[in-house]
């Protein structure tokens, strides 16, 4: 390993990794300080709120497809149900994803909901039902995007079973054929 390289340069991309991080460091550093800087809630909430709406739509719409190559979304179909919808990357294009970069969507997307989750304990125990509804809305939109993504990478795997177990039923067929023919 060459110790003068740049930092990143491991990462296939660098400015999707620090953008999926920013906003998750963004919002829980802002809810963390801002006590000792503020001592009105509403801003608390408003500021920490928007920050984590913009790691959701970052880590839903960006950072999603660029690191893991994973999309997802939910719509509500003609009787009034919830449907999800996955998209990935073709089997080529995921074997070629970075390790590190996968490596590091999901340790922060996991590590963000722990530190909500902590928080949340905090404010229980404080008794700090309002700060307790902001970490309620800042993990509910991290463990939004736990889910959504969990299910997209079931999705996929499912996707590459079917795929492999429909390539080798074909391949099996087609040499049973030509045995056949040669006969």
């Amino acid at each position: 390993m060459d110790l003068n390289q740049p930092p990143g340069e491991n990462y296939a991309n660098p400015k999707t990794c620090f953008f999926h991080v920013l906003f998750k460091a963004a919002a829980l550093a802002f809810y963390i300080l801002s006590a000792l800087f503020f001592d009105n809630f509403v801003i608390i909430f408003v500021v920490t709120v928007i920050l984590t709406a913009f790691d959701f739509w970052v880590v839903k719409n960006v950072s999603g497809r660029i690191l893991v190559g994973l999309r997802w979304w939910n719509e509500i179909n003609d009787l009034g149900e919830s449907v999800w919808k996955f998209e990935c990357l073709d089997q080529e294009s995921l074997a070629r994803i970075n390790k590190k970069d996968s490596w590091l969507f999901w340790w922060t997307l996991y590590l963000s909901a722990i530190a909500w989750i902590v928080l949340g304990i905090f404010s229980l125990i404080r008794f700090q039902a309002d700060y307790l509804l902001v970490v309620g809305v800042c993990l509910t939109l991290s463990i939004a995007n736990i889910v959504g993504f969990t299910k997209c990478r079931k999705d996929a795997k499912k996707q590459l079973q079917a795929f492999a177990s429909q390539t080798i039923a074909s391949r099996v067929t087609s040499t049973i054929q030509s045995a056949f023919s040669v006969v």
